[in-house]
């Protein structure tokens, strides 16, 4: 009971940092305090220093174990920049609710192609669980969406889902979270350092843009992360994958308790949908 307790806490931690890092993101982008490229470099080399810096530690304070130590891989660097490079350009283009809805539509479709092609069958429970989840999450999106002014836009963000999609599951089977996660974020700096290149005419930076980089890179990616990547070998491949739709309604949720936003029926209504089908999936039958 206490294990499960503490999965779950873990499990909520890693959503409450992607929704705070899709924040980060967007307000960063928004004012614009800092430019899609940089925002990425800083993102990812502070995300890098603060787990090479808590691998430092813990190997400071607990001695090496036996089992191998883990040094990442560049499939999963190339897949987390892949995706951290495409959600930052795509949400220069794209409103908040299309592209969560985007994003998390391929998040979603993705882990659930690859444990259909894995060999992995739902019953029917648990599809029913996740067309209800789902549901909720579009319901929840709805009033806030409007078609984007670039389908390249577009087709990015879920370029962004697909890749999130295979850096999850390819983390399923990895030991040593942290280590993982950490030289993981290490391989991608080369990568992003590209879309630096690329974009080096056009640079805004600020302090406010640098210091929401940095917080996004170090917590809410970094630490948020490695959390997500001890987790993941504990549960399914669906409840992952449905899990993620509840990261627009703690966004939403954060609003009503820190921003006094109005706490509505329609976010209630979408709160029970999404709750609900995700408690479908993992509840097992008595």
């Amino acid at each position: 009971m206490v294990n499960r307790l503490k999965l779950v806490v873990l499990f909520a931690i890693a959503l409450v940092a992607f929704a705070g890092n899709s924040i980060l993101n967007r307000y960063a982008l928004l004012e614009p305090a800092i430019d899609p490229a940089s925002f990425l470099v800083i993102r990812i080399v502070s995300g890098a220093v603060m787990l090479v810096l808590l691998v430092w530690l813990r190997s400071f304070f607990h001695r090496p174990q036996k089992q191998p130590y883990s040094k990442g891989s560049w499939w999963g660097a190339l897949t987390l920049s892949w995706y951290a490079i495409a959600f930052s350009y795509a949400y220069v283009e794209l409103q908040t609710g299309f592209g969560a809805l985007v994003l998390f539509t391929a998040v979603q479709l993705s882990m659930l192609a690859i444990t259909l092609y894995q060999g992995t069958r739902l019953s029917r429970r648990e599809w029913l669980g996740v067309v209800i989840a789902f549901a909720g999450f579009v319901y929840l999106l709805v009033p806030s969406m409007q078609l984007p002014s670039s389908l390249l836009a577009a087709m990015l963000m879920a370029s962004a889902g697909v890749a999130w999609g295979f850096y999850s599951v390819h983390g399923r089977g990895r030991g040593f979270p942290l280590a993982n996660t950490a030289f993981n974020f290490v391989r991608a700096i080369p990568f992003v350092l590209i879309a630096f290149w690329w974009q080096a005419p056009e640079l805004i930076v600020s302090t406010d843009g640098v210091m929401l980089a940095m917080v996004s890179g170090a917590i809410t990616s970094g630490v948020g992360y490695a959390i997500w990547y001890l987790v993941l070998p504990q549960i399914t491949v669906t409840t992952a994958a449905i899990g993620q739709l509840l990261v627009p309604l703690i966004a939403a949720l954060g609003g009503v308790l820190f921003a006094h936003e109005v706490l509505t029926m329609h976010l209630l209504i979408a709160a029970v949908a999404i709750i609900g089908g995700i408690l479908v999936v993992v509840l097992k039958r008595t």
